[in-house]
């Protein structure tokens, strides 16, 4: 018997069957990718590159940042040394040209060349003396522990003035300033300042001095600063010498330019007086040129200056400390001839540079009795010493100061006089 055959009907039904199932099979499979598509878009292998590469690109640029955080704390600190080492050697090329202006004067040779017009400036400041502790190795030693910067203030004081003293420190240490020297010119002020803990320096026995510093009065001790600032000079120290007749409401050394051997608060009671005008002198017989114009200034006050340790300094002090021991002279005339007297037949002028310090900063007390106190807007300014030295109640009268300005006691100085009675 013959093997069983298909009809033609059951062919084609069978095709048929099996060509569902493919499509079926394919629609699966179009709709698995549909979904993996949807639910791995970077397909497995390469999502997990990408988390890879991402981590490992994390990682360079944190590496980068903390590089470049270093590489520019660097740079900020080799800036900083840069910068020193330019200031440093701009004060060097200064020092230096100043010397070679003081080793040139004299010699007839071309030390410079002048630039163009309006360039040209002349020397403001003189260099420093190297410093020489052999002067007085105590003292330096002292210095060393109380000055900042080089400069310090500097009162002289015996028993005579220790009412106006103990104001005087006062007031300093109101205004936090820590950079000061009281120099004891007998022991009752070398007590008074240590149970004060007032730095205080007391000089070796010296008869030529001791006579006056322990009796003198206040023009007589005034004097002797001449000669007891010399040694601070020496040692290459700057020093504000202040009377004990002054009351402090601001630090000074922010205040000060620093750019002259002597800078010094005036007697001016105005800006004319006190920085110079013209004054033009009437003598009618003279007919057409009866008029001559003439230079004035008011003195500058030897209570109150500051002075560097340069050469002319060095000078002006010994000039003075010379006059004032042959002389019966009073000591600030004596500095402000030395100052500004003009070399002359007979005479030769000592070459120091000079600054007048503003009038309302470093306040006279005729300034403040007879202008300040009346004005309604000068009263608002802040001084930053007043020194009352036009009027003879000191004592008083600073007090007075320290409740106006300090204290904020806006009548404290109207029952004072504009002068003295």
């Amino acid at each position: 018997m013959a093997g069983r055959r298909e009809g033609p009907l059951m062919r084609v039904a069978g095709q048929h069957s099996r060509g569902s199932r493919i499509a079926a099979a394919v629609v699966v499979g179009v709709l698995i990718g549909c979904v993996l598509a949807f639910l791995y878009p970077d397909g497995f292998v390469k999502s997990s590159r990408s988390f890879s590469d991402s981590s490992r690109l994390s990682q360079v640029i944190s590496s980068s940042c903390a590089s470049s955080t270093e590489r520019i704390k660097t740079l900020e600190s080799q800036l900083a040394i840069l910068t020193g080492k330019n200031r440093e050697l701009s004060s060097q090329i200064s020092d230096l040209s100043m010397k070679l202006q003081l080793a040139g004067q004299g010699n007839a040779k071309a030390l410079y060349k002048a630039g163009p017009f309006g360039t040209v400036k002349g020397f403001r400041k003189n260099p420093v003396v190297i410093s020489d502790e052999s002067v007085n190795p105590r003292l330096g030693k002292i210095l060393q522990e109380v000055a900042i910067n080089n400069e310090l203030i500097v009162a002289l004081a015996n028993s005579n003035v220790q009412s106006m003293l103990e104001l005087w420190f006062t007031s300093i240490k109101k205004v936090g300033i820590k950079n000061y020297l009281v120099v004891a010119l007998d022991e009752n002020i070398e007590r008074l300042c240590k149970e004060k803990d007032v730095p205080v320096y007391r000089r070796d026995p010296d008869e030529a001095i001791d006579s006056v510093a322990k009796t003198g009065g206040n023009h007589q001790v005034s004097g002797l600063k001449f000669r007891i600032l010399r040694e601070f000079l020496q040692l290459g120290y700057s020093v504000l010498l202040s009377d004990v007749d002054i009351v402090y409401i601001q630090n000074p050394f922010d205040h000060i330019y620093r750019d002259s051997d002597v800078e010094s608060m005036s007697d001016g009671h105005s800006n004319a007086t006190a920085y110079g005008y013209n004054d033009v002198f009437d003598e009618p017989a003279m007919g057409w040129s009866r008029y001559a114009h003439t230079m004035r200034i008011w003195v500058y006050n030897s209570g109150f200056f500051y002075i560097r340790p340069t050469v002319p300094s060095i000078e002006l002090l010994d000039r003075i400390a010379d006059r004032l021991s042959k002389e019966k002279a009073w000591d600030q005339a004596v500095f402000n001839e030395e100052l500004f007297f003009p070399s002359h037949p007979g005479y030769e002028g000592l070459h120091a540079s000079k600054r007048t310090m503003d009038i309302y900063l470093f306040m006279n007390s005729k300034v403040l009795f007879k202008t300040v106190r009346k004005d309604s807007y000068l009263k608002k300014l802040k001084p930053v010493i007043v020194h009352l030295n036009y009027h003879p109640d000191k004592y008083e009268r600073a007090k007075a100061v320290v409740e106006f300005y300090v204290n904020g006691k806006q009548n404290a100085l109207d029952r004072f006089p504009d002068g003295s009675e």
